[in-house]
C-alpha cells in the first residue's frame, strides 16, 4: 500500500441525474452539496476519481435503438422492461440500420454463424443479463448523458469543488468512462453487466487505484444503480478481512425513484460484508 491515505470515488455526478436532467433524482442536488463540502473541508483527500456515464443517442437502453416489431415505427417508451421473451416474441425488435462495427471482440462475446446478427445478439444479450447474478431485465431509459450534451456535464456544485481541490493541491481529478459501448449497459463502473471487448471487460487499473488507498469513501448517483453496481463490483475484488477500508456516504447519494428498494438492500448488503456504512457530516466534524 502506497501513502494515499483516502481516495474520493464519485459516481457519476452529472447533469442528467439532477433536478432538472432527464433522468432526475429529486435528492441529488442535496446530495451534491454535500459531497462539494466534503471536497472543500478540511478532511485530507489525497485522490479523486470521477466516473463518468457517457453514452451516444443510439444506445441498447435507449428508445431509440428499439421498434415495434409490428409497424418498426413506435419506440418504446422510458422505463419499459425489454425481456428475452419480449425480443422473440416481436413485440420490441432492435433497429435494423444500427452501425455496430467493432463493438464487439469474439473473445468476450460470441454467436454461432459466420455474420453478425443484431436480433440474435440482443437476444443472447438479454438472456444473459437475466441469468446473472442481479437477474437483471433490460430497462429503457429516457435519454441521458449523451456524449457533448450539458447532461453528461459534472454538476457545477461538484465541478466548483473539484477545481479548487486540484489548484490547492495540485493534483488532477481522474475521470473513468462507462457506457460508450452501444451494446451493453455499464451501471458499475468496474465492468458492463455483459462485458463484450477489452474495454467493457473488468477494469483492473481502477482496482489498482483503489487497493492503494488506506480508505475509500463511495457516493454520487444512484445509489439504487450505478454506486450499488460499482461498490460491488469493487468488494468482490477486496482483500479478505479489509473491507473497513471501505466507506459508503449514505447522505451523498439518492436511489432512482421508484427503486428505493433496491438502494435500502444495497446499503444492507455492504453493511453485512463489513463494509462502512457514514453519513459525510462524520468525516465533516
Amino acid at each position: 500500500m502506497t501513502g494515499i491515505d483516502t481516495t474520493l470515488l464519485i459516481i457519476d455526478p452529472q447533469v442528467s441525474f439532477h433536478p432538472g436532467g432527464s433522468l432526475a433524482i429529486p435528492k441529488a442536488d442535496d446530495n451534491a452539496e454535500r459531497i462539494a463540502d466534503l471536497i472543500d473541508s478540511d478532511t485530507k483527500i489525497d485522490r479523486i476519481i470521477v466516473t463518468m456515464d457517457s453514452h451516444y443517442k443510439l444506445h441498447i437502453a435507449h428508445p431509440c435503438f428499439w421498434v415495434d416489431g409490428a409497424t418498426k415505427k413506435k419506440h418504446p417508451s422510458p422505463f419499459t422492461l425489454i425481456d428475452t421473451e419480449t425480443i422473440e416474441r416481436g413485440v420490441w425488435i432492435p433497429r435494423d440500420d444500427i452501425d455496430v462495427d467493432g463493438l464487439i471482440d469474439p473473445k468476450h462475446f460470441s454467436l454461432d454463424g459466420d455474420s453478425f446478427n443484431l436480433l440474435q445478439y440482443c437476444i443472447e444479450y438479454t438472456r444473459r443479463l437475466e441469468s446473472s447474478e442481479q437477474n437483471f431485465k433490460l430497462c429503457i431509459w429516457p435519454e441521458h448523458c449523451i456524449l457533448g450534451s450539458p447532461g453528461h456535464n459534472v454538476v457545477p456544485s461538484i465541478l466548483n469543488a473539484l477545481d479548487k481541490w486540484s489548484d490547492k493541491t495540485g493534483k488532477s481529478v481522474k475521470y473513468v468512462y462507462k457506457g460508450q459501448n452501444l451494446l451493453t449497459e455499464a451501471y458499475s463502473a468496474m465492468c458492463a453487466e455483459v462485458p463484450i471487448s477489452d474495454d467493457t471487460a473488468f477494469n483492473v487499473k481502477v482496482l489498482q487505484q483503489l487497493l492503494e488507498s488506506k480508505r475509500v469513501l463511495i457516493c454520487g448517483q444512484a445509489l439504487s444503480h450505478c454506486v450499488n453496481f460499482t461498490m460491488r463490483d469493487i468488494a468482490k475484488k477486496w482483500p479478505d478481512g479489509e473491507m473497513e477500508r471501505l466507506c459508503l456516504l449514505t447522505d451523498c447519494a439518492s436511489s432512482v425513484p421508484g427503486f428505493e428498494a433496491s438502494g435500502e438492500k444495497f446499503v444492507q448488503d455492504m453493511l453485512v460484508l463489513g463494509a462502512q456504512v457514514k453519513a459525510a457530516e462524520v468525516f465533516l466534524n
